[in-house]
């Protein structure tokens, strides 16, 4: 067997972030266009304050993360070690914005019909909090360049199902949590393979983040059904 050699190894692996960046990108913008970015342009209903900052923190985070991938593939890590301060600080925020513009949405019935607003309450609420853990783990481990690349890849990807769940596609309306989930786990597992024969190893950053991501789905699912999650949603929707 030829072995690859690390310098064409590396490259593959950077361009594997980039295209992933980009990817992100555009599924949040097709998800969201109807709803947000083009909004004027489809006549939907006006949005509540609340939303319209959540919406540009996300945007944002998006934004910060496909540059910091490319800061990383020009060269320019100064750059992005000072970009990465914001980034940070957009982790801290994000659960908080995240958290209350689920509840407001809860409180206007938001969610996707069919589906009582106290149970999907469950599924951006853990969206955002596993969101939070594997990006906060990516930023403590920074230092390992390795773990902190694959773990903001995850908690990036991971946070898709909100932009993808709404593409104007009829199998992603009508197939619910179970399509909008499997499809961001197909990014997910997507990537892990490419990544995982570049290397020829499965990295544990990837085995140990996928594994929370996609085990988390059907049991916040579960869990949105029991007695004690409904009266906690209904707690916090008031």
């Amino acid at each position: 067997m030829v072995a690859v050699p690390e310098s064409r190894r590396s490259g593959a692996l950077r361009r594997l972030y980039w295209w992933a960046a980009i990817l992100a990108v555009l599924v949040v913008f097709a998800g969201f266009a109807q709803t947000y970015y083009l909004k004027a342009w489809f006549g939907t209903p006006a949005l509540p304050a609340l939303v319209h900052v959540h919406g540009l923190v996300m945007s944002t985070w998006f934004a910060v993360f496909a540059t910091q991938v490319w800061l990383v593939e020009s060269h320019r890590t100064r750059l992005h070690r000072r970009l990465g301060l914001f980034g940070a600080a957009l982790v801290a925020l994000i659960p908080i914005l995240g958290i209350a513009t689920a509840i407001e949405g809860a409180r206007r019935h938001a969610g996707p019909p069919g589906i009582p607003p106290l149970i999907f309450l469950s599924v951006p609420v853990f969206d955002i909090l596993v969101f939070a853990g594997i990006a906060s783990c990516g930023l403590l481990l920074r230092r390992r360049s390795d773990f902190h690349r694959r773990l903001m890849l995850l908690a990036t990807l991971g946070i898709l199902t909100a932009a993808i769940a709404r593409l104007p596609l009829d199998f992603i309306r009508h197939g619910g949590p179970p399509v909008f989930f499997g499809l961001a786990d197909l990014l997910i597992l997507a990537c892990i393979a490419i990544d995982t024969i570049r290397q020829r190893r499965l990295h544990p950053a990837f085995g140990w983040g996928a594994a929370v991501i996609i085990v988390s789905q059907p049991l916040r699912l579960w869990l949105a059904g029991t007695p004690a999650w409904m009266a906690f949603a209904g707690w916090l929707v008031g």
